[in-house]
């Protein structure tokens, strides 16, 4: 007879623990909610790095849709649409950005970089002039750095670029931008110093390798510098050396420095055997 009662109970005791437990609709949609802006987050890391940066502005477009005063939208539409190389949009979303109530002098910093992608040198100097001193970044500098050249206020770039260069642990890039600032000027000695010291850093860095080439170039230097190269590198650094030749009047040198790269190249080098064919055909 006890055996009805004991279901009962047990009957009841489950039904009353799974109304306990039960969640509400409410703490549902919450908890929903929460995983969705985490994913999101991450899905946003995922597009501002490695995906393709047109398709990382048409993801941020349709998320602006959706949430337009997100802050994190607008910053990886700007950021995407600076990757994709669309400066003139990315002025204007960067332009929204700086308006928004939460931008910060790092968004200003943004925003000026993306004036100078478009060759805007004022509207970024002035930008730049309204950010505290107290800001003190690799990327601000750089940029000070940068305009300061383009106003050939040489003191003022130098001090930038030295600054900028304390301000990070890879200061190849830097570098190299300030070594090309002194070759414009015609102090190749510094430059070449400078180029040298960047591919120090780095030594993948092949801009700073054919700028090396180019200052020693300028000293009708015509011998390679001793720095890790391939056989590729090494026979468009010829062609470099070569071209260099023929703008310090150097014809012959110039014929032997790019026969030299063809020879040296593992495949058909068509820019040098154009360079080539010109002066002997000249």
């Amino acid at each position: 007879m006890r055996h009805p009662f004991l279901v009962s109970l047990c009957m009841f005791g489950i039904v009353a623990t799974a109304a306990c437990n039960k969640p509400s609709s409410e703490n549902v949609d919450r908890k929903i909610a929460g995983v969705n802006v985490i994913d999101a987050t991450d899905l946003n890391d995922v597009m501002l790095t490695v995906a393709d940066p047109n398709e990382s502005v048409a993801y941020f477009q349709r998320a602006l849709e959706d949430a337009p005063k997100r802050i994190d939208h607008q910053r990886g539409l700007a950021s995407s649409l600076v990757r994709a190389k669309r400066a003139p949009e990315a002025v204007s979303a960067w332009e929204r950005v700086v308006q928004h109530k939460d931008a910060t002098d790092v968004d200003r910093v943004d925003l000026a970089d993306a004036q100078i992608r478009s060759n805007n040198w004022k509207a970024a100097e002035a930008v730049l002039d309204r950010i505290p001193p107290t800001h003190e970044t690799y990327k601000r500098y750089r940029l000070e750095a940068m305009i300061a050249d383009s106003n050939r206020e040489w003191s003022k770039a130098d001090s930038f670029y030295e600054t900028a260069a304390g301000l990070t642990t890879k200061p190849a890039g830097v570098m190299n931008n300030w070594g090309y600032s002194k070759l414009t000027r015609g102090e190749f000695k510094s430059a070449e110093r400078l180029f040298g010291d960047a591919i120090r850093q780095d030594q993948n860095l092949f801009t700073a390798k054919n700028n090396l080439v180019l200052a020693r170039g300028a000293q009708r230097n015509y011998e390679l510098p001793v720095i890790p190269m391939d056989q590729i590198e090494r026979a468009q650094l010829l062609h470099t050396l070569g071209l260099s030749a023929v703008k310090q009047g150097d014809v012959e040198t110039a014929k032997g420095l790019l026969r030299n790269a063809i020879e040296t190249h593992p495949q058909h080098f068509e820019a040098a055997v154009r360079s080539l064919r010109a002066l002997e055909e000249g």
